[in-house]
């Protein structure tokens, strides 16, 4: 079976897919991912084949023009609205349009048998109708987007789709979620649940992981590249001086070389180290501090820690991990902002059981959902003999 795998030009929006990927992968099945420039380096750490069309996108080039004066994203969206999810989706249908004639002739030509595309990648479903092909859409975290995608979705394809002489955009025969049940939107179309297998990429196992250290517990800070690119610098030096008011407590931030002068110098007790796949060492930790991203999110979901969640562009999942008591989330920018806050979130977050207890279901939810190995025999099916 040749499998043609679509993602946005975003190497964590790719990263979901991997776990699948590589299930098909080791059944014996030929795959090729087909994307822009920007996620090459992630395809490639995944030891897969890909197809590059077009320039680079630049993904994060959407807000910058918006980030005067030092703001973050969160303090220029402010909270999601019905309207802003919308607005908010539409350069990203308009990307799937963009690329959809080069994808298309090379899905033509290279004759798959199945499609896997992302959930913000509609070039797929075009192709697959247009082609007779399945298509399979990956959902990649909480997806509070879904509705107001589909319709944006409809009307700006709806060109491509007449002149492919489809009637209408079509479905996908079938949409994989690595969110358990628990956690997702229940308002969602049903889909088939796969269990999040960490990727956050590749990287050597660092030695501080199993060095013994003096403080009775440590603290994961993961912001992301993207946060701290988009003006997050200064939220990252906060979290830090609100490690500070926590002693006893060992604190590893991740963060690119390229930040580390200007987050300046930090408590003995605070160990800033390059990007590391989080799956190297969140088991050593007792918790997480992270800006609500869906692999962050996910990979903390398998591990079984409570998450403090300061969302930073769209609150995905912060919301849905409050509900279910393993986790608090602070919204408001100002209180982001400030180090009594955090501290103060981050102690409720360590120091109440219920947190860790119901953190703990969810890592078990997660391990009962399906292996990505165990549903290759499905999309075997999709894909007819």
């Amino acid at each position: 079976m040749r499998v043609l795998m679509l993602s946005t030009p975003v190497s964590t929006h790719f990263a979901s897919m991997v776990p699948v990927a590589w299930a098909l992968r080791a059944a014996g099945h030929e795959l090729v991912v087909a994307g822009q420039p920007d996620i090459a380096a992630a395809v490639r750490d995944a030891g897969m084949n890909y197809a590059v069309f077009g320039p680079r996108f630049h993904a994060l080039d959407l807000l910058l023009p918006f980030l005067g004066g030092g703001d973050r994203p969160l303090q220029i969206l402010g909270p999601a609205t019905a309207e802003s999810l919308e607005s908010g989706t539409r350069p990203w249908v308009l990307h799937s349009r963009y690329l959809l004639p080069r994808y298309l002739e090379f899905a033509r030509s290279w004759r798959p048998d199945l499609i896997l595309s992302e959930q913000f990648e509609f070039a797929g479903l075009v192709i697959g109708g247009a082609l007779g092909i399945p298509v399979v859409q990956h959902r990649w975290g909480v997806d509070m987007l879904a509705f107001a995608m589909r319709p944006a979705a409809e009307e700006l394809l709806a060109g491509a789709c007449e002149r492919l002489r489809l009637a209408r955009l079509p479905e996908p025969e079938l949409i994989l979620d690595p969110t358990p049940p628990e956690l997702q939107l229940p308002e969602l179309p049903p889909a088939q649940p796969v269990r999040p297998v960490p990727f956050n990429g590749t990287g050597s196992l660092p030695g501080w992981v199993h060095e013994p250290f003096p403080q009775s517990r440590r603290v994961c800070v993961s912001l992301g590249n993207q946060t701290l690119a988009l003006n997050g610098v200064p939220l990252l030096k906060n979290i830090i001086a609100a490690l500070g008011r926590l002693p006893g407590v060992q604190a590893v931030v991740t963060a690119e070389p390229e930040y580390h002068e200007e987050i300046g110098t930090v408590p003995e007790h605070v160990l800033i180290v390059p990007p590391t796949p989080l799956s190297h060492f969140l088991h050593t930790c007792d918790a997480i501090v992270h800006h609500g991203g869906a692999g962050t999110t996910l990979t903390a979901l398998a591990t079984g820690l409570p998450q403090l969640v300061l969302p930073q562009v769209v609150d995905l999942a912060g919301e849905r991990l409050v509900a279910t008591g393993a986790a608090v989330s602070i919204r408001d920018p100002k209180e982001q902002d400030d180090p009594d806050v955090v501290a103060d979130r981050l102690r409720a977050v360590l120091d109440e059981p219920h947190r860790a207890e119901a953190a703990a279901a969810l890592r078990d939810a997660v391990h009962a959902m399906p292996s990505p190995a165990q549903l290759v025999p499905r999309l075997e099916k999709l894909a007819g003999p």
